[in-house]
């Protein structure tokens, strides 16, 4: 069984990592480049090398009951949507809760992580590190890396014709901090991401014309869902998922696509996406229709040209003056303290069972955390890929043998659709639920709603029904939680609590009653024709 385990960032899902570790038993050891736990969600005036970057407004792009640890909730005086500067300080309550401080090594570079020349016995592995200019060594049972891959931008200029004429200023998004910089300019942004459209809306509020420039578009969405209520509240219930994946995939695109549409008509707004059967990410963002229609946006088609001065995109002729261009063109990722015979990275991808570890390793005892895109939660998926880990690492879950990890690994590859539900065929994506489900099986952490439907059925029907919020992943198995049924049965609750700021006290009408009394009973139908 591995005991000394090294981990690599000091994130979301590194400080999950240290807690999985000290739960079970093991002595992590966390590694951090910077002076500050936090990855991606610590803001800083200027970008660090080796370190996800963010600008100032960021606002988390899931709910706070979808996006929190399966048993740490955010304070309920939280907002739904976090900035990130709550979030930095939700981390550090849980790294202050759950006293894992005392096993990160703040300042300290991992050089390199190689087999021991007995790997193939022991699993054993040799980290090099660097703090304030002195190197060190250690021997350590298991590596855990934990380094995102929001790191390195891709920045394809030999895409974009005539930019080294270009006499105005161009960046990738990870440089941009602050909107001053776009005061009374004309902005161009090329990639319509979330990063990309947060930039554009941003800058119309200063610019003097901004362009946002799409290849492919993308459905945006708002925050706000039905109701009022947190998107991913409302999209992301089991019942849903089931439903979406028992139905082909045409008819489960041209469901999302009225759904999409039901806000504002992308085809009018020139940002619909041109393949609607691959799954994209969708565009969070709560403004951009409203730029739009202002005019203080511009969606424009891919750029055929750039000149000292200006832009010339395809389809259209004329010209348009630039003073800055910003590049929010994604990212690359690598581990450079790791050899290509470890973890290769090949078309966006590695070659990782369950996007976690390597499969061609006689011993597994290197695992990535967080190497994933689901449509759903980073931190509930890493602490789950966390969790699970761990239970390999101590010999409580074993892995398939290396020949049928290699198969699954290559059969995804493939990007093979089964034709049912949506489309997840670009790498690193992933189905949220069935992904969860999935790891929570192999260690006996997922809920049976079978047995729960009878013992507990309010319980089991706000699981499958409600949101898919990560209290469900701590019900049962190894970390269960005492507090899990409580706060999935509060989580509306909490929801609602910080948006009813200015309570209106309304008697129920008869009515009303009579359609709840109405509305519950074709509840249970439904679910006793489900499970029939």
């Amino acid at each position: 069984m591995a005991k000394r385990v090294a981990v690599v960032g000091a994130g979301v899902s590194g400080l999950a990592s240290i807690k999985c570790c000290l739960e079970e038993g093991l002595e992590p050891t966390c590694f951090e480049r910077s002076d500050d736990l936090g990855g991606l969600w610590r803001f800083t005036e200027h970008v660090e090398e080796g370190r996800a970057s963010l600008y100032k407004s960021v606002v988390s792009n899931s709910s706070k009951e979808m996006s929190c640890y399966s048993d740490f909730p955010f304070p309920e005086d939280y907002p739904n949507f976090v900035p990130n500067s709550l979030f930095l300080e939700y981390l550090k309550l849980y790294a202050k809760r759950f006293d894992l401080l005392k096993c990160i090594q703040f300042k300290t570079k991992v050089c390199s992580v190689t087999k021991r020349p007995d790997f193939a016995s022991s699993g054993q592995w040799e980290v090099v590190t660097l703090h304030e200019g002195k190197q060190n060594s250690a021997i350590f049972d298991a590596v855990m890396v934990c380094t995102g891959f929001l790191t390195n931008p891709h920045l394809p200029l030999d895409s974009f014709p005539g930019i080294n004429k270009f006499k105005g200023q161009y960046f990738h998004s990870r440089q941009y901090k602050h909107p001053d910089i776009f005061k009374d300019k004309q902005v161009l942004v090329v990639g319509m991401g979330n990063s990309g459209t947060d930039i554009a809306v941003e800058a119309s509020h200063l610019a003097k014309k901004v362009f946002l420039s799409t290849t492919g578009g993308a459905w945006v969405i708002s925050r706000v869902f039905d109701s009022g209520y947190p998107w991913d509240m409302v999209f992301m219930t089991r019942f849903q998922n089931m439903f979406r994946n028992f139905l082909p995939t045409p008819i489960v695109s041209w469901l999302i696509a009225k759904k999409m549409n039901s806000w504002f008509n992308h085809e009018n707004y020139g940002v619909i996406p041109e393949d609607r059967t691959q799954l994209r990410e969708p565009v969070l963002n709560d403004e951009l229709p409203g730029r739009i229609i202002t005019g203080k946006v511009l969606i424009k088609p891919s750029i055929k040209e750039v000149k000292e001065n200006s832009v010339v995109f395809n389809n259209t002729p004329k010209e348009e003056p630039i003073d800055i261009i910003v590049f929010a063109t994604g990212y690359t990722f690598a581990f450079p303290f790791l050899d290509d015979s470890v973890v290769k990275v090949e078309d966006g991808q590695a070659s990782l069972y369950k996007y976690i570890f390597p499969a061609h390793l006689p011993k597994p005892t290197l695992a990535v955390i967080g190497l994933i895109k689901p449509l759903g939660s980073m931190i509930p998926t890493g602490e789950t890929q966390a969790r699970w880990v761990v239970q390999v690492l101590k010999g409580a879950t074993p892995l398939p043998s290396s020949s049928v990890m290699m198969a699954e690994v290559n059969e995804r590859r493939k990007n093979k659709h089964s034709g049912f539900g949506l489309c997840y065929c670009k790498a690193l994506q992933s189905d949220y639920v069935t992904y969860i489900d999935d790891l929570l099986t192999s260690i006996n952490a997922k809920p049976d709603l079978w047995s729960m439907l009878l013992t507990d059925p309010r319980l089991a029907l706000s699981i499958f029904f409600g949101p898919c919020s990560p209290y469900q992943f701590r019900l049962t198995g190894p970390g269960k939680w005492e507090g899990a049924r409580k706060a999935i049965l509060a989580q509306w609750d909490r929801t609602l609590k910080v948006t009813k700021t200015r309570v209106i006290q309304e008697s129920p009408s008869l009515v009303e009653s009579l359609l709840k009394l109405f509305s519950f009973l074709a509840l249970l139908v439904a679910v006793f024709l489900i499970f029939l």
